[in-house]
């Protein structure tokens, strides 16, 4: 699998979201799928079906209706946000096994610093604790057309989490949020962001080795 990796550094919001719909637009069945790694100005995206009642107060970041799954989240600096470009018909994966594989690549990288995190039911993302009930480190929405994604995965690292307080985060009311540096984690955004890249791109090649593996393409 031909995986590349983009790194943006600190870029704002809109003009990365124009140009992940510009490559998923004019990409082929050869053109190579793409990590984006990238840290945000201060801003808050709701998602297609977002409800602009989840933001309770005007704290002077802009607010931008963005074409992703879910409702209303926030990204700033110090957040380590990676999307994925990927062909789905050509990785032969489905968006449940892809939702489920990010959260597991968190949750993976999370463990190897000695934090137990899991996935909560109906509620995509990571969340800490054995059953995912505690606060809220890493949000996931994706958009996907002509069976091509791109937006992503975002982890809290090290990040002014106030504005988190001025929405529902996620359409939660109440919903805590963290961040691996309040856990004795000593990654900076750029390392997490490394490390998320390089979680996410071994789930993607264990899959593909899987889908190609003989007992896998066996009729049933």
């Amino acid at each position: 699998m031909t995986l590349a990796i983009r790194r943006l550094g600190l870029r704002d919001y809109l003009p990365v979201w124009e140009a992940m719909r510009q490559f998923t637009a004019e990409r082929t069945v050869e053109t190579p799928d793409e990590l984006w790694l990238v840290e945000h100005p201060p801003v808050f995206t709701l998602g297609q079906a977002g409800r602009p009642e989840h933001i309770l107060a005007d704290i002077g970041i802009p607010v931008l209706h963005t074409d992703r799954g879910g409702q209303v989240t926030y990204h700033g600096p110090g957040q380590a946000i990676v999307y994925l470009l990927l062909d789905l018909r050509r990785l032969r994966l489905k968006v449940h096994a892809l939702v489920r594989g990010i959260e597991s690549a968190v949750i993976g990288l999370l463990a190897a610093e000695g934090l137990v995190a899991n996935r909560r039911s109906g509620a995509p993302g990571v969340y800490l604790g054995e059953h995912g009930a505690g606060a809220k480190i890493a949000s996931l929405g994706l958009r996907i057309r002509n069976g091509c994604t791109y937006h992503g995965v975002s982890l809290n690292v090290r990040m002014d989490l106030a504005p988190f307080a001025a929405i529902n985060p996620c359409g939660q009311p109440g919903l805590a949020v963290t961040q691996t540096s309040a856990h004795g984690i000593a990654f900076s955004p750029e390392a997490a962001g490394e490390a998320l890249c390089a979680a996410l791109a071994a789930f993607l090649a264990r899959h593909e080795a899987g889908a190609a593996s003989p007992e896998r393409n066996l009729p049933s």
